[in-house]
């Protein structure tokens, strides 16, 4: 068993298959068991054999959540690669409660901005064409602020550590070039 935390749950717990499905979209129905490639602060990265071939995914969790009072699922940031579709940088996010109807997302990074849009309790980047843009922000930062609205119309600003994504960036793309 993986033992390695990361913001202090355990990999081997936050890799259910809901969750390999999501990091890899219609492919992760035929996804084996996710591989570790290495834990790099806050972000981890993972491979997985699926049948188009190999994807790799980093992701990390909030090291904060508002307002606290609110009970949300677990909440995960997930950046996939997938190189036999040619895709690279895919950004996603499980938020832990289901989002308001027809609404979206942010991002913010210093001072550069996102849109995501939303369904369910899932959101990805908008504007397919800044997926690069928000990875190099999230490699240039330091924290990264993702706010949403829940169904109930809640808002939600989930903060994460952008410590290590570069490495585990890096690692992702020596598994999946």
């Amino acid at each position: 068993m993986i033992s390695m935390p990361l913001s202090g749950i355990r990999p081997s717990r936050i890799l259910p298959v809901a969750l390999v499905a999501l990091a890899l979209g219609a492919a992760g129905a035929a996804a084996q068991t996710p591989k570790l490639l290495g834990q790099d602060r806050d972000w981890g990265a993972y491979s997985v054999e699926v049948d188009d071939g190999t994807t790799c995914y980093v992701l990390s969790r909030p090291k904060d959540q508002s307002p606290k009072n609110v009970r949300r699922d677990p909440v995960y940031f997930f950046i996939t690669f997938r190189p036999k579709a040619k895709i690279r940088n895919q950004i996603s996010a499980i938020t832990g409660y289901p989002y308001k109807t027809d609404s979206r997302a942010t991002i913010e990074i210093g001072s550069d901005k996102f849109t995501l849009f939303t369904r369910d309790d899932k959101a990805w980047i908008e504007d397919i064409a800044e997926q690069d843009k928000l990875v190099a922000a999230m490699k240039a930062g330091s924290t990264m602020i993702v706010r949403g609205t829940s169904r109930r119309g809640t808002d939600t600003t989930d903060r994460y550590s952008l410590l290590g994504v570069t490495a585990a960036l890096d690692r992702i793309a020596e598994a999946c070039p």
